[in-house]
């Protein structure tokens, strides 16, 4: 039961971390026309149905999903994979230099900043562990 919510933390903390990213983002724009200020919001509902997808994952293959790691990988497998169903290049912004394609680019960078950071909760996770199951042969 714990593997469950651990995962489904992880989901949601993804989701919520890069519809922030992409709302911090919209900074390094142009401007806010053509609908680019409503991006956050389609990356938030992106990131809930990404969540969900994975969720039955964890779900149906619930041994092997047990570790922070695993789960923000399958989470940015899924994540990457609507992405490209979407439509956003990432590379497009060198050939054309819109900035609706320059937004593409950073909702792909922000989802591997996203990534190393789940990377480094999940380090200090395991070592926070790994601590709490020492002090507790030696008692």
């Amino acid at each position: 039961m714990k593997n469950i919510f651990l995962s489904l933390m992880v989901f949601v903390v993804m989701s919520l971390l890069n519809a922030q990213f992409t709302d911090w983002s919209l900074v390094f724009t142009d401007g806010k026309s053509g609908g680019i200020a409503m991006a956050p919001i389609a990356v938030l509902l992106s990131g809930l149905m990404v969540s969900a997808i994975g969720f039955l994952t964890v779900l149906i293959f619930n041994k092997t999903y047990n570790t922070i790691l695993k789960n923000a990988f399958l989470f940015e497998i899924i994540y990457l994979f609507t992405l490209i169903i979407s439509g956003a290049n990432p590379f497009a912004y060198f050939t054309g230099g819109e900035e609706i394609l320059f937004l593409d680019f950073l909702l792909y960078l922000n989802s591997f900043f996203v990534l190393l950071m789940m990377f480094l909760i999940d380090r200090l996770y395991s070592k926070i562990n790994l601590a709490k199951s020492k002090n507790n042969i030696d008692q």
